[in-house]
């Protein structure tokens, strides 16, 4: 591994993840320098076991919430903090062991590449993927396809990506939304209205049982209606931009 970088570091939301999460920690961390992990107000004991964890290794820094507030309120706390200790990009993963550590440098290398874009992962499912959510998926993809028109977004949802940081924030600080499991839907979306191209890598996702130690805070119908309320927000706010991304649409055609 090489030296630490002080531009691009690998942040990980964590919320009750289980055992999963130190070994995804220990692979990130195998990769690259600096990783921050947010611990989302987890109850699950694993924070006093990555608080050790940093202390002896300076490559690893912890932030902690009180409260639990959803993925996109974990990733806002790091992104925040990034920006003010100068870093421009940061690579947001699970911490459940499902995305693939061993390409963190590849995703990071892109990322130097295109500094302006995202670099989107584009997933790779394996027999462990549930089918229910490998179908169900694309109908953010079809609704995330027509509000960007169709700008490059592979997939909606996989959460293994890299964000160029004061870009990303301004939408944050500016939505209502974001906070949840509709976070990585709303950043490319919003990321796409504001120009910022996207680069979609292949990148394999595994699904682990409960016996092999995965943990999944998925809810069917509570997450499947936040993200029909939120392509209602944006579908919205794709008519009104409509006209920009017509002309932007054509000039890149």
């Amino acid at each position: 591994m090489s030296l630490p970088s002080t531009t691009h570091l690998v942040l990980i939301p964590s919320y009750n993840p289980g055992r999963k999460v130190f070994e995804t920690v220990h692979a990130a961390r195998a990769q690259w320098q600096p990783v921050w992990v947010v611990v989302d107000g987890s109850t699950d004991g694993t924070a006093a076991a990555l608080a050790a964890m940093a202390r002896d290794d300076p490559g690893l820094e912890l932030l902690l919430r009180p409260r639990n507030g959803g993925k996109g309120a974990a990733v806002r706390m790091g992104l925040e903090q990034a920006l003010r200790r100068g870093f421009t990009h940061a690579l947001v993963m699970d911490s459940d062991g499902q995305h693939p550590s061993g390409l963190i440098p590849a995703f990071m290398q892109a990322s130097l590449e295109q500094p302006r874009a995202m670099i989107l992962g584009e997933p790779l499912f394996d027999a462990s993927a549930p089918a229910l959510r490998v179908k169900g998926r694309r109908i953010s993809n079809w609704w995330t396809n027509l509000e960007t028109l169709w700008a490059g977004i592979h997939d909606s949802l996989f959460g293994f990506r890299v964000y160029p940081i004061a870009p990303l924030l301004r939408e944050m600080r500016s939505s209502l939304g974001m906070r949840r499991f509709d976070f990585d839907v709303e950043a490319a979306v919003r990321l796409a209205w504001r120009g910022v191209p996207a680069r979609n890598l292949p990148a394999p996702v595994r699904y682990f049982s409960p016996a092999e130690g995965g943990v999944s805070h998925f809810n069917y119908w509570r997450d499947n209606a936040l993200l029909t309320w939120m392509h209602s927000r944006l579908f919205a706010g794709f008519l009104l931009r409509l006209p920009v991304l017509a002309v932007r649409r054509l000039r890149h055609d």
